[in-house]
């Protein structure tokens, strides 16, 4: 029925891909450090797919999370 073409990375990507995505939408600052995880399944999933443009994008959407997570640590200036 369903093969572990991708030794269940595709499905822990997914996974991990949905449940950043509540506790960022939860305004909960750990959804980041899981989409990094999701992101970095994802990478795998484009090298085993021989997917450059896959890896490109979640290497940039890594990026974006780990600069998401450092600008929510710091303290905000009052203006």
């Amino acid at each position: 029925m369903f093969a572990l073409k991708y030794y269940g990375i595709d499905w822990l990507a997914m996974v991990l891909t949905f449940f950043a995505l509540w506790h960022i939408g939860n305004k909960n600052k750990i959804g980041f450090v899981i989409m990094m995880g999701g992101n970095l399944c994802w990478i795998s999933i484009g090298v085993l797919t021989q997917s450059l443009a896959m890896v490109l994008a979640n290497a940039v959407f890594f990026t974006m999370n780990l600069r998401a997570l450092w600008k929510w640590q710091r303290p905000v200036k009052p203006t």
